[in-house]
């Protein structure tokens, strides 16, 4: 496969990008974009324009962003708070009263939750669209939907709203906020109610408490797994790196005895659905699961047994132990109620990690408005959002000729500037944008040269090739005639996917090799990739 992906990024005076300067015309990217939970600009000029002309409101009062969403200040909302452990039931009633409504909109922190809760409402004959930043699958008639969070639609009135958010603050503040529903039911941590109780208090929602217990016992064992000849049917072995992913699959299924799905982050959402289905299957010869701590965020698994491999994790910056709420959310996916295994069991590879292990069960997650009022930039109940992968993605399109929202598009684009691929495929994408006003993704991608990778590394650069096609598609929904190419790119991005689970089912885990390295000659203007 090849993509040509040039390289050039250049960085206004001072490392400052020209575009978070700029106010000459009206939709910079300025604080209002990047403070969590920031209506979209489109939505706050129509809220305060009339027909002769702008009425005077002070852009920079960020004190009060409960008044930027009218339509929701218009409604007393009930608000639910479905607040619980995992396997509590806390989302299925939330669910079910999303679905018993005349209209709703679920928003989820993952595509693959988003596509699940569609699913489910359309096989009960209640017709839904599924809208992410990616996908747009529509049906006749719908009046619900089901959405990731940061596509909550802010501006129409529903019945019902549900929110399962764990992260993306900054979008579930804005939905919090915005959503106009007659209920909305949120599900999470009690240590979440606090807070959510503070916000609401000012927008006149009335707001209720709904406490669950979790419907089937979690069992900390006092024994540590030890050797992985002791691996069960239903295991589920978490660790929190790649390599490490591998690693266990490898000397896990080398004993003969089980073959092994994976779950981790940068596995594209496609892959990671069937991984987990073919681990759900009861009939499939896949019947343990290796994860990271992804499996944390609400997908449904028949687990029986988590066993933590580490109690320690790098988090970007140093390695540190497991939080509380970190352990009690991966450890809470053992034991399903009404699955194969309804009694959950977790323990660790190690003895010596047992201790942390037990002590995290057993304390409290600690109340979210504590590090929340601490780290308070604005009023005291909301702070900026962390904006650094935005300014990453400035600084490298800060010269093109784009106007400032085409600027901003690219921007919020969920790229990953983190990974070479995918950073040059934006800078790719915004160029040929700024010359031409099109992008073809012939230009930068040969179809039908997508292989089995082979190695660790060349399973890396599919993912990352992935990502590429997978922004494409996310800018031809925003930017549809300069992208033309979506259904090539979605065909493309699936291929991905296949070949990639093809790699995870057919040639698993190999042992890195040293390979002398030798310099490549410098490129001026591009760079080709090949699997």
């Amino acid at each position: 496969m090849a993509l040509l992906l040039l390289r050039n990024r250049k960085a206004s005076a001072l490392g400052i990008p020209r575009i978070l300067r700029d106010n000459v015309e009206p939709f910079g990217l300025n604080s209002e974009k990047i403070i969590g939970a920031f209506a979209s600009v489109d939505v706050i000029i129509r809220s305060y324009c009339s027909g002769s002309g702008m009425k005077k409101f002070d852009f920079t009062d960020l004190t009060r962003p409960h008044t930027w969403y009218p339509l929701a200040r218009k409604k007393v909302r009930k608000v639910i708070l479905h607040v619980g452990p995992t396997n509590s039931g806390k989302t299925h009633q939330a669910l079910s009263r999303l679905e018993s409504s005349s209209s709703g909109i679920y928003c989820g922190p993952l595509r693959l939750l988003a596509w699940e809760v569609a699913k489910r409402l359309n096989k009960a004959n209640v017709s839904c669209d599924l809208i992410t930043g990616q996908e747009r699958e529509e049906v006749d008639g719908a009046k619900h939907r089901a959405v990731t969070v940061e596509m909550a639609d802010v501006v129409s009135d529903y019945d019902c709203a549900m929110l399962g958010c764990k992260t993306r603050g900054f979008s579930f503040t804005r939905a919090l906020l915005g959503i106009c529903a007659n209920e909305l039911h949120l599900c999470g941590d009690p240590a979440a109610v606090p807070l959510i109780q503070q916000i609401l208090q000012v927008t006149g929602d009335d707001v209720k408490v709904q406490s669950y217990e979790r419907l089937s016992p979690l069992v900390p064992l006092n024994v540590p797994l030890g050797s992985f000849s002791n691996i069960q049917t239903g295991d589920c072995i978490v660790t929190f790196s790649r390599h490490a992913i591998y690693r266990l699959k490898k000397a896990i299924e080398s004993r003969g005895k089980h073959l092994c799905s994976i779950v981790y982050g940068s596995l594209p959402p496609e892959t990671r659905t069937r991984q987990a289905t073919r681990f759900n299957d009861a009939s499939s010869e896949f019947d343990v699961l290796v994860a990271s701590d992804a499996i944390g965020m609400g997908l449904n698994l028949n687990i029986s047994r988590i066993i933590f491999s580490t109690m320690k994790k790098f988090d970007g910056v140093e390695l540190r132990d497991l939080t509380v709420p970190e352990v009690k959310q991966i450890a809470g996916r053992a034991g399903r109620y009404g699955s194969k295994f309804p009694v959950g069991e977790v323990t660790c590879l190690d003895s010596e990690d047992l201790p942390l292990l037990h002590k995290s069960l057993l304390e409290p997650s600690p109340m979210l408005e504590e590090h929340f009022l601490e780290n308070a930039k604005l009023s005291e109940n909301y702070f900026f959002a962390n904006c650094e992968e935005v300014l990453k993605v400035a600084t490298v399109i800060d010269q093109l000729p784009l106007r400032l929202h085409e600027k901003y598009l690219f921007c919020i684009s969920p790229v990953d500037m983190n990974d070479d691929i995918s950073s040059q495929g934006l800078t790719q994408f915004a160029t040929n944008y700024s010359k031409k006003g099109i992008v073809q993704l012939r230009e930068i991608f040969t179809p039908g040269t997508l292989q089995v990778p082979k190695t660790q590394a060349a399973l890396r650069e599919l993912e990352s090739i992935h990502k590429v096609l997978d922004l494409y598609v996310w800018l031809s929904f925003r930017l549809e005639e300069s992208f033309p190419d979506r259904e090539l790119a979605a065909s493309q991005k699936a291929i991905c996917s296949m070949l990639i689970e093809e790699f995870l089912e057919r040639l698993g885990w190999q042992k890195p090799r040293v390979k002398k390295v030798t310099p490549r000659p410098k490129l001026n203007s591009a760079v080709v990739s090949r699997c």
